[in-house]
């Protein structure tokens, strides 16, 4: 059974999307009606922008879900048995199943950029990635760095086994680092991102957003959309909707999405968008489905 799954923040790079745009008329016309729903265009910053450039989160996140979703639309390939998506992948993933259409899917997303950037200006704050101890023992130690009142730390995206990100206020996530690294991790390694994403800490970014979303049309979609919160498929769009609104304060169960799918019986994972990183986590958790890009 075939799935489509959609990468987050972080996958972006300088000439995503060129070759589309240039050779695909349906692709052109998709991203110069992103260009004028935006009112600026994202289109010369992701053919001809600086990594600097591509790297701000009101950029990166709408380059990444333009990407990911003319990718799907223009490879001509069957519809998907089953959709899930990384982060900022689920709008991509929701928007391939039919339960956004390509513009609300675009302003949604835009809408979540800005909040995001405005809740990490208003509070420093930081992620890490745990390499090589057990979700258990991570969780654990965040919660007594937590407990002493130096910040809050938390899981914040479970990768695949073994893999683990925190995500948190710089001075906690760093002593949860140093406690992580002496309980057996192989790395705890910082992460270059503009603040803690899919921690309490944005909050302020969640109200912002639910208010957007709660305006915006969903459709049942055409298959299930396997969603972050608690990684199992959702059709009904209010609760696709509410799913979708606690993501941003809420841990990426990447891992349980991904087991999930294959306990539902997908075999063969197509990722959509730029980068690898999915291909990579999938062949991590099971060695006994396929996962490769568009073909």
């Amino acid at each position: 059974m075939k799935a489509f799954v959609f990468p987050g923040q972080g996958a972006q790079f300088v000439g995503m999307g060129k070759d589309l745009y240039d050779n695909n008329e349906t692709a052109k016309e998709l991203f110069e009606k992103a260009n004028d729903i935006l009112g600026f265009r994202i289109t010369d910053v992701m053919f001809n922008g600086t990594d600097e450039d591509l790297r701000q989160t009101k950029v990166t996140q709408p380059a990444v879900f333009l990407h990911s979703v003319i990718s799907a639309i223009c490879m001509g390939e069957s519809d998907p048995k089953m959709t899930a998506g990384h982060s900022l992948g689920e709008f991509s993933a929701l928007v391939a199943a039919g339960a956004l259409s390509f513009e609300d899917g675009l302003k949604l997303v835009y809408a979540r950029a800005m909040a995001m950037q405005k809740a990490c200006e208003a509070q420093p704050s930081t992620m890490a990635a745990i390499i090589g101890l057990p979700d258990e023992k991570v969780e654990e130690i965040c919660e007594a760095v937590s407990k002493k009142g130096i910040g809050v730390v938390v899981p914040a995206n479970y990768n695949n086994p073994g893999q683990l990100v925190i995500s948190g206020n710089i001075e906690a996530v760093n002593e949860a680092c140093e406690q992580l690294k002496a309980a057996g991790a192989k790395r705890a390694l910082p992460l270059k991102v503009g603040g803690a994403f899919h921690s309490p800490l944005m909050q302020p970014a969640k109200d912002e957003l639910q208010a957007a979303i709660e305006q915006t049309a969903f459709q049942t979609p055409k298959c299930p959309v396997y969603q972050n919160v608690d990684g199992k498929p959702h059709t009904d769009p209010a609760e696709i909707k509410a799913n979708l609104i606690a993501q941003l304060t809420s841990s990426v169960r990447w891992t349980q999405c991904v087991q999930n799918m294959i306990q539902d019986g997908a075999t063969d994972f197509t990722e959509c968008g730029p980068g690898k990183a999915l291909q990579g986590m999938i062949a991590k958790i099971s060695k006994e489905v396929t996962a490769h890009g568009i073909e």
